[in-house]
């Protein structure tokens, strides 16, 4: 059975540093869930308006049925990151074929914040951290997956996170 392993958070978590670590390690296929965002999307929070449920349905269906083409390949893990903000967003993703696992990066806001603000070049920009910390749910106790709470290096993060799998008996 596939494990489709999904980094989420709010921007600027270090969801796609950890992701493209934790990859390298499992040797999976790879999605970074802003590539599958409309230009519409982009264009939208590149103005700094925050996406509603209806932007983010055939986004989160977008990266859904990426997944299950994945499972439906043979591979063995893959590697996807979301922010998964809302449970009904994560709803979606866990429709995918296969065993879908949430990790939520959740550094503190500080950190979180200074991140962004020194980020060039992306669409999301710091100011829509408050939207997307007020949207936030995080996971519930029948979803399964990891919190991080921390503020440790990306490589310490990544670590932590393949201790986890093997704990669990994910792969």
């Amino acid at each position: 059975m596939t494990t489709h392993f999904i980094i989420m958070g709010v921007s600027g978590c270090g969801k796609s540093t950890v992701a493209r670590l934790l990859q390298q390690q499992l040797a999976c296929p790879f999605a970074e869930g802003d590539d599958f965002h409309s230009r519409a999307n982009r264009d939208k929070m590149a103005a700094g308006i925050p996406l509603g449920d209806e932007d983010r349905a055939p986004w989160l269906a977008a990266l859904r049925d990426w997944m299950t083409a994945q499972t439906f390949a043979g591979a063995a893990c893959t590697v996807v990151t979301c922010s998964a903000l809302k449970r009904r967003y994560r709803d979606t993703l866990r429709e995918a074929a296969g065993r879908v696992v949430f990790i939520h990066l959740n550094p503190p806001v500080d950190l979180n914040r200074q991140r962004l603000q020194v980020r060039q070049g992306h669409f999301m920009k710091a100011d829509m951290l408050d939207s997307q910390l007020a949207a936030l749910e995080t996971l519930a106790a029948d979803e399964y997956g990891l919190t991080l709470r921390t503020d440790d290096s990306p490589e310490k993060q990544t670590a932590a996170i393949a201790d986890w799998i093997r704990a669990e008996q994910l792969l």
